[in-house]
């Protein structure tokens, strides 16, 4: 017959080593470093900070398994436990037999998750909660119990003067006993008792009854005058309520689950909620609308870094982008601030855009974002969703505060919210378990989300008062629809295919939903030409320059103006070429009134020319000159005459450009030797630089190698403190270290790195001293052993050649 185990470390210590690492992989925690044995296991897995973070990822009903314990007696039988779940059916003679019928179905599981992560042990009929869960989980006046309830009546009376517990019995109708210790047995036993309690409480006045249903189902505490109300007095005199201190009194547990028709929880969730569905929409019109989105998402970013080629905005002193400059990208991009919020934390999660790190510090794109342009479309899409999903950088955070009530800037240093990535999984999982072209009620999805986690809407930073996992999830709902994920609510085949397949299956999916680019435009004698989809690159970009966008959406419609032109011109083009550039690319014929804007801005583009003096302007024509010296707009320039043909200015170049293009003119800057310098955008890069590296929310999941040396490492640490080896020969008797081969001492170590067992070694160290050692090898490569050192209680690496021998432990110690 087994013997029930008495602690947690026997309960571990009866488990066998997939179980044992089981508990490992839930609670990876417990793995840093590796405990020495079984007791320190157990140990580390009581701690306050290991059992938080358990608690933390139990489901609803798993977390109402674990309350219910906490107020229940020490150890708890099954049967007590599925009471306080299920109650004793008499809770106003409702019939819930659907819903005990599911507690008792989903209570095994529940119960099993537990004892994987060591939070429950023992037996069906011995159940216990390791003692931290239960502190954290009972109640106390600063910490009410999740359940409502309050403490036990033994608990509330502790100090409680004999006289006092005595006038109570004969208030409530009991016998005197002769101590306090029977006194308060025979009043749980009333409050235990429904026949005795149903008498008693059918004596309450109804203003009585009123203030335990107003404490039934918590909190249980309430304030009290010195001078009770008749109802309230009533209710202290019989123990119904007991002092807590001068002003507060308590409704005892026992009563109060009298009261609940044994109930530990007003209503148990032993099943998650289900994902309520608003639509059913074709999946094909899903996945179009999908890639058109994703199509826009691309383009938006590509056009996001374009305005930043030449040199992004300035980086706060504490790190990330001002709001003047975020209003100035979300109207370059013409969208709302907190969507170029989204877009600009996309660049940057994907490695795209990062700050210069000069000493002036400014963002701009990184030289991935030149490779990054020349994917295809649906491989460019890709690389935004993946880093999406994987990024801990929360955009929806922007424009609140942190916990000293700072503001939270875009790219600044406090959007990290480790959670983020587990919850865009766990929602893009919710919507790919829907069929296909199925769109999800947001609420529902939340409502699910709360269930699998509810003491995950903790904040994560001070300040943040509401349940930041489900903020998360919404802000992954509307970002989806943004990105492409989704396409009307639903979630698209490309993105299933990103989440199962791979990025491979992904792109190949997609690359057939998204428009070729285009070759032409359709010039318009308005001075606009309408690209009626997506165009080349070679053509995009110069349209980029030669016109400003006027409109975007299927068709993108741009429009040409002299300062437009003027752009061409200083990027090095002549009028020659941009009619040529036009009548190629267009498929109607180039309208006279672009061609008259080119001609005339060409000619009149270089009439000025701007040097450094501090700057100076040189034109032929004196009247042009005389013109800006009389014009009063020119005041600010401060120009003067230096010959009939050249001013000279007290600003730098830059700013006499600008200047003078304000006033209508359309000068171009020159070199020392007298030659027009030409302007190219896109020449600014910053180093290279690698992707933000996403914050982790604790410990990562241990791979199948290390958990089995773990488990190995452990188990052979129960065996350290008493070794017995089998002798090898004669000198292995006297207490010399053994002697093997070098052949004998690597098959013997490499058997028991394969088996997972402890041996016994000879070794000497570097300065020559000899040991003797119990190891449990791990890993043998490049005449080296890796193995958890039982002596020294950690893990070590012993080169080969300084290993004298082995032996074998003796089999009562393997």
């Amino acid at each position: 017959m087994t013997t029930p185990p008495r602690t947690l470390a026997e309960a571990l210590r009866a488990r066998d080593d997939e179980s044992l690492a089981g508990l490992l992989r839930a609670r990876p925690d417990l793995l840093s470093p590796v405990p020495g044995d079984i007791t320190q296991l157990a140990t580390r897995a009581g701690t306050r900070a290991s059992v938080v973070r358990a608690l933390e990822h139990l489901d609803r009903f798993a977390l109402q398994t674990a309350e219910a314990l906490a107020v229940a007696p020490d150890p708890a039988p099954y049967d007590v436990l599925l009471g306080l779940l299920t109650g004793d059916g008499q809770d106003d003679g409702r019939h819930r037999g659907d819903a005990d019928a599911a507690i008792v179905a989903a209570l095994p599981g529940a119960l099993g998750t537990l004892r994987e992560q060591a939070l429950v042990w023992g037996e069906d009929d011995r159940l216990r909660l390791v003692r931290t869960a239960r502190e954290l989980l009972s109640p106390s006046p600063q910490h009410p119990s999740p359940t409502g309830l309050g403490p036990t009546v033994a608990e509330a009376t502790a100090g409680m003067s004999p006289g006092r517990l005595q006038e109570i019995l004969q208030a409530a109708g009991l016998p005197a006993t002769h101590d306090p210790v029977s006194a308060v047995s025979a009043l749980s036993a009333l409050f235990t008792d429904r026949a005795r309690m149903g008498e008693l409480l059918d004596t309450a006045p109804v203003e009585a009854l009123a203030v335990l249903d107003r404490l039934v189902w918590g909190p249980p505490y309430g304030e009290v005058t010195p001078n009770p109300t008749p109802p309230v007095k009533w209710l202290r005199d019989r123990g119904l309520l007991l002092p807590v201190s001068t002003r507060t009194v308590v409704l005892p547990r026992e009563a109060a689950l009298h009261l609940r028709a044994g109930r530990a929880h007003r209503v148990p969730e032993p099943q998650p909620p289900a994902v309520v569905t608003v639509a059913e929409r074709d999946p094909q019109a899903v996945d179009s609308a999908a890639a058109g989105q994703a199509f826009l998402a691309v383009s938006t970013v590509e056009e996001l870094l374009k305005s930043w080629n030449g040199g992004g905005p300035a980086m706060l002193r504490a790190g990330g982008l001002s709001v003047r400059e975020l209003k100035k990208t979300a109207a370059t991009l013409d969208v709302s601030e907190p969507v170029a919020a989204f877009w600009i934390e996309l660049a940057y999660a994907a490695g795209l855009l990062a700050s210069d790190g000069e000493a002036d510090e400014r963002y701009a794109p990184t030289p991935a974002y030149d490779d990054w342009t020349e994917l295809p479309a649906q491989d460019r899409w890709v690389e935004l969703a993946s880093a999406w999903l994987a990024a801990t950088r929360t955009a929806g955070l922007v424009g609140g505060q942190d916990a000293k009530g700072r503001a939270l800037s875009t790219l600044g240093p406090e959007l990290d919210r480790s959670a983020a990535p587990e919850v865009r999984h766990r929602v893009l999982a919710l919507l790919a378990a829907l069929p296909p072209g199925t769109a999800p009620d947001p609420e529902s999805v939340l409502a699910r989300l709360r269930w699998e986690r509810p003491l995950r809407g903790a904040s994560a930073s001070a300040g943040e008062t509401t349940d930041l996992r489900s903020r998360i999830a919404l802000w992954t709902l509307n970002e989806s629809e943004l990105l492409g994920i989704t396409g009307r609510g639903a979630l698209a085949s490309q993105t299933r295919a990103l989440l199962s397949g791979g990025p491979a299956e992904a792109a190949a999916l997609l690359a057939p939903l998204i428009p070729e680019p285009l070759d032409h435009v359709l010039l318009q004698a308005d001075l606009t030409a309408v690209a009626p989809g997506p165009l080349e690159r070679p053509l995009a970009d110069m349209l980029g320059v030669l016109a400003d966008i006027e409109s975007k959406g299927g068709a993108t419609v741009y429009r040409f103006t002299p300062g437009s032109v003027r752009r061409a011109l200083d990027a090095g083009q002549s009028a020659a070429d941009l009619h040529a550039f036009l009548a190629a690319h267009s498929r109607t014929p180039v309208p006279q009134p672009l061609s008259y804007l080119i001609d005339d801005v060409a000619r009149r583009h270089g009439h000025l020319r701007i040097g450094a003096a501090s700057s100076y302007v040189r034109c032929d024509d004196e009247a042009v000159l005389n013109e800006i010296l009389a014009d009063k707009r020119s005041a600010t320039l401060r120009l003067r005459r230096l010959a009939p043909t050249a001013l000279a200015a007290q600003i730098d170049p830059a700013s006499l450009l600008d200047g003078l293009r304000e006033m209508g003119y359309a000068p171009a800057a020159e070199s020392a030797d007298g030659d027009v310098l030409i302007s190219r955008a896109g020449a600014v890069r910053t180093p290279p630089r690698s992707a933000p590296v996403p914050v982790p929310e604790g410990p990562p999941v241990p791979d199948p190698t290390l958990l089995g040396a773990a488990v190995r490492a452990i188990r052979a640490g129960d065996t350290a403190a008493t070794v017995v080896h089998k002798e090898t020969g004669p000198s292995t008797t006297t207490g010399a270290l053994p002697r093997t081969t070098s052949a004998e001492t690597l098959v013997t170590v490499q058997a028991a790195a394969m088996t997972g067992s402890a041996i016994w070694i000879g070794y000497v160290n570097a300065e020559g001293a000899a040991s003797q050692r119990v190891i449990a090898p791990v890993r043998v490569e490049g005449g080296y052993v890796t193995a958890y050192d039982h002596t020294a209680d950690e893990v070590r690496t012993y080169p080969l050649h300084r290993i004298t021998g082995v032996a074998e432990l003796a089999d009562d110690q393997t």
